[in-house]
């Protein structure tokens, strides 16, 4: 590789040929890095979709708190594994489902936003029970083999009955399907999932902590700064690092967002790095949308 661009990535130096506002664009857009701790989320997710089909389906809790990069995660093994049409038996296969719990579950709004993401939205006057035999006839059909469920502490805004109900709901498909089940969350979700113990010891418990000042978090700002299109190397002292994590308060999007704004002003001053001194006075402003990776 050219010595001046070997700071980069080959996907980050290609950019470097466009303009500095398409630079800044692809700063902007949301892109996938593959940090040891997502990765061994992801093999592991992808040890549950080889498991064996059988009674009691191991699972899996991710929990971390609000901007870790649970989502994106999701997304990324959802993506990894899409929907396959095979024109010798005419069927499609989607062995990885995604949805979100919605904001205040319960078993009828469960079952319709399933349904609705099946795209076999139910009408109004259908009964539970057809609701739900229709969604495990459908998950049946097509070979879902894990259902991945986001955001899953909105469990905790239903009432107890509520709560019993959804709990014994994902229990009920897990055993007739033999599906595992993928449930991300943030830490309160422990409470929400605990809340059925038969279903709770079924889940393997990962927390994606926030991020602390060891060779962890030094991997991932090098990963960021090499995916970043700049045409000068940014070598940051541990001082920086420090203080990129005191201010980030260890949450991924706001590291991201931070690095992302960092880039911008280097490309806009035609610096074309991210300095020491562009660290130390940069101030946070967290509100905005971060630019996860």
């Amino acid at each position: 590789m050219n010595t001046e661009i070997s700071h980069l990535t080959s996907n980050a130096a290609a950019l470097l040929a466009e303009t500095d506002a398409q630079r800044i664009r692809a700063i902007r857009s949301r892109r996938w890095l593959v940090y040891p701790r997502a990765k061994q989320v992801l093999e592991r997710l992808n040890q549950l979709l080889d498991h064996p089909r059988g009674t009691r389906m191991p699972s899996l809790a991710i929990y971390g708190d609000s901007g870790m990069g649970k989502t994106m995660i999701m997304k990324r093994f959802r993506d990894q594994h899409p929907p396959s049409f095979s024109s010798l038996t005419g069927k499609l296969k989607t062995p990885v489902l995604a949805m979100e719990m919605t904001s205040r579950p319960g078993e009828r709004r469960f079952y319709a936003e399933l349904l609705t993401l099946l795209g076999a939205p139910q009408r109004p006057r259908a009964d539970i029970a057809q609701m739900e035999q229709a969604a495990m006839r459908i998950m049946e059909a097509i070979g879902v083999q894990v259902l991945v469920i986001d955001e899953v502490h909105n469990i905790l805004a239903g009432t107890y009955r509520e709560q019993r109900i959804v709990l014994n709901t994902l229990r009920f498909l897990s055993n007739r399907l033999q599906i595992s089940l993928v449930c991300f969350g943030v830490n309160d979700a422990r409470e929400a999932i605990g809340g059925d113990v038969q279903l709770a010891r079924r889940f393997e418990q990962f927390t994606l902590s926030r991020w602390a000042a060891n060779e962890q978090f030094e991997i991932l700002i090098s990963l960021i700064l090499r995916n970043t299109p700049l045409r000068q190397p940014s070598v940051l002292t541990a001082k920086s690092l420090r203080r990129m994590l005191q201010i980030s308060e260890g949450i991924t999007a706001n590291l991201f967002h931070m690095l992302n704004t960092l880039a911008i002003e280097a490309i806009e001053s035609g610096q074309e790095r991210i300095t020491d001194a562009a660290v130390e006075r940069w101030e946070p402003e967290f509100d905005a949308e971060a630019a996860f990776a």
